[in-house]
């Protein structure tokens, strides 16, 4: 796959990928891919990353069936991040949020407020 040439993977083999709401242009989440991400990704229509803490491949929503479906990807000027544009399928934070940037930073960085509002229970998803 020839965009793989074009891609600065770090010395973990990965690149940052920032996921956004093709609709609405919400900023939902930040991964990381290694190149078989990007593959599969690219391939299947849907968005799949490498888990850093799980040291491996997965799909996003395999677990809670929340998918993300790739409607554009876009590679950034250095050639070191991707930027997915998805439709988001129910909540893209593991914490129940539908955007993992949920918290807002107080003035002078005294603590975070909730900004947003839970789509789904995790404990009922992930058990």
């Amino acid at each position: 796959m020839k965009i793989l040439e074009s891609l600065k993977f770090d010395e973990a083999g990965l690149v940052a990928a920032v996921v956004q709401d093709a609709a609405s242009g919400e900023v939902l989440m930040v991964a990381y891919m290694n190149r078989e991400a990007v593959a599969r990704t690219i391939e299947t229509g849907l968005a799949h990353f490498w888990s850093r803490s799980r040291g491996k491949l997965w799909l996003k929503g395999e677990s809670s069936g929340h998918t993300q479906a790739v409607r554009e990807v876009r590679l950034d000027c250095d050639g070191d991040a991707l930027l997915l544009r998805v439709e988001q399928k129910g909540g893209a934070c593991h914490t129940g949020y539908r955007s993992c940037f949920y918290r807002r930073v107080l003035p002078r960085g005294e603590g975070a407020e909730t900004s947003g509002e839970k789509v789904f229970d995790p404990g009922t998803v992930y058990g």
